[in-house]
């Protein structure tokens, strides 16, 4: 029977075997993906196996769970907060996360601002069909800017002078063809590329879709439960 180590080890270059299978397919390398291991609810004991394997950034939802996990990691750690945001969390979540990737509400961005001195970023859109949109802000928990008014959200970020716009973040939605989707996310950052060139990033594609997320160009993938297992 397999330990635990043994167990992420072998997730965990399946994964890095699919990645590279879905780069050469889309004419790209591997390299020019970051793969990062999701482990929020999964304990310190599985990050750290995860560090000893070579992998060096992590994801989190939660402040309240990487504010303490990334302590235990060695410096050279990368900790990515991907979580709905809380603004009375913003301030722990810019000691601890190298890179927020959920950025979607000028507020929040003017208080990281704020905090810290040259923070990545990536803005989170809205990848719901068009007709969807309307309706965003009537959904709890739904994240994103509306693509149309992703230019305008992104001239005022660029006016913040301490954050660091990496690209765009999003999540394919449930009910529709991840392929579809991240085929319009793709289109977003060619258009937002032309005005922002330094915005050329995608942070898109999970467990069950990140081979398509691949194909249509994100840089990087977030990682959780084909590495970890299911809690």
């Amino acid at each position: 029977m397999r330990n635990r180590a043994e167990e992420i080890a072998e997730n965990l270059n399946s994964i890095k075997s699919r990645i590279a299978i879905a780069a050469a397919k889309a004419g790209r390398s591997e390299d020019e993906i970051t793969l990062i291991a999701v482990t929020k609810t999964f304990p310190v004991s599985d990050v750290k196996f995860l560090y000893d394997l070579g992998v060096r950034d992590f994801g989190e939802n939660r402040d309240q769970e990487g504010s303490v996990k990334s302590l235990e990691l060695p410096s050279d750690s990368t900790w990515h907060f991907q979580g709905q945001i809380q603004s009375n969390k913003l301030k722990s979540i810019a000691n601890w996360a190298g890179v927020i990737h959920s950025i979607d509400d000028l507020s929040h961005a003017k208080k990281l601002d704020s905090y810290c001195d040259g923070k990545d970023i990536f803005i989170q859109v809205s990848l719901d069909k068009p007709d969807r949109q309307d309706n965003l802000e009537n959904s709890p928990g739904r994240g994103g800017v509306n693509p149309d008014q992703l230019l305008d959200f992104l001239a005022q970020i660029y006016e913040l002078q301490n954050l660091n716009i990496r690209g765009l973040m999003a999540v394919a939605p449930l009910d529709e063809l991840a392929d579809l989707a991240f085929g319009r996310l793709k289109k977003l950052s060619e258009s937002i590329v032309k005005s922002h060139p330094g915005a050329w990033q995608i942070s898109a594609g999970m467990s069950n879709d990140f081979e398509t997320a691949i194909a249509h160009g994100a840089t990087h993938i977030r990682v959780g439960s084909q590495i970890l297992g299911v809690r």
